[in-house]
């Protein structure tokens, strides 16, 4: 008698993600000449469906449109995520918070954690006087200049958030120090 079994395939759905400045997209790089995974940009794919809508016209603009209007594109690009996550490993490069002019935004919100289900969160981190250098020295992107104490908050915030992610889909979350002459450590980590 053959008896059949039910195989269960469970990608994994990886979260990598930093404040802009912490260098989350330069570890990321390193890390898969390293490992098999399928790299996915959520900010970009966010972009694609805001442009596509005609709302902005370069990536930096998506942190100034309005809310509700960020909240529906960002349950469109995490559905546009999952249908592209379903035969690799994926890692996901995001912000667990976003700041914009009317305070911080969950950057993955309940209803785009239901549609992503992540299996682990990495939170790519660095020393706030980094960050500002780095930012200063970025001329591919229009960042916004902040203080050190500014800075130090965002990632606080993101930290809390991911912990709040953790809670709601019960994966694991690590931090990674991604300093100044250490990014063969952070990739390592």
């Amino acid at each position: 008698e053959n008896k059949e079994i039910n195989k269960v395939i469970i990608m994994n759905i990886v979260v990598l993600a930093g404040i802009p400045g912490t260098g989350s997209t330069t570890v990321l790089n390193k890390v898969l000449e390293e490992v098999d995974y399928v790299n996915i940009n959520y900010g970009n794919v966010m972009f694609d469906i805001a442009h596509e809508r005609g709302l902005v016209d370069s990536r930096d603009e998506m942190r100034k449109l309005n809310p509700e209007i960020q909240k529906d594109v960002q349950k469109k690009a995490a559905e546009r995520i999952h249908e592209m996550a379903q035969d690799d490993d994926v890692i996901i490069d995001t912000h667990c918070t976003i700041k914009t002019p009317k305070g911080f935004l969950p950057g993955l919100p309940k209803w785009v954690l239901e549609e992503l289900q992540p299996t682990q969160f990495i939170l790519i981190e660095a020393k706030p006087s980094e960050i500002i250098y780095r930012r200063m020295n970025d001329d591919t992107r229009e960042r916004d200049a902040e203080h050190a104490d500014a800075i130090d908050l965002h990632q606080r915030m993101s930290r809390a958030t991911a912990m709040s992610y953790a809670v709601l889909t019960g994966c694991t979350v690590a931090t990674v120090q991604n300093n100044d002459d250490g990014l063969d450590k952070a990739v390592s980590e």
